[in-house]
């Protein structure tokens, strides 16, 4: 259900790619309380983007889930811009973060519909 994309404009070797979207993929289903099986994580690196009128290195994460409570997002935050942090050597405020809940109908799985 869960699923994290991570855009980032610094290039990455393709270990650190796969390490990143594992990590992520661990600390995403803890925070929410979700089984691992079902979560999906994404790492886009050296698209060209901007934030702030510049190019420094940054990164845009997506979380969207199915049941997402506004009561986590703060803590989730932080973990995530820990995480990548750590992982990039990106400055956490260069690190923007969009949460949605989907709703159940319009999530699909396995032929079907949560």
């Amino acid at each position: 259900m869960p699923f994290l994309r991570i855009q980032t404009n610094r290039p990455l070797p393709e270990a650190d790619a796969k390490s990143l979207a594992a990590r992520s993929s661990a600390v995403v289903a803890e925070q929410l309380g979700k089984p691992e099986r079902y979560v999906m994580t994404s790492v886009e690196t050296n698209p060209a983007m901007q934030f702030a009128g510049s190019d420094e290195p940054l990164a845009f994460l997506e979380l969207k889930s199915i049941g997402l409570p506004e009561s986590i997002t703060a803590d989730v935050s932080q973990v995530l811009c820990e995480l990548v942090s750590g992982e990039t050597g990106i400055r956490p405020d260069r690190i923007y973060i969009e949460f949605t809940d989907a709703p159940r109908k319009m999530w699909g799985w396995d032929g079907g519909t949560f």
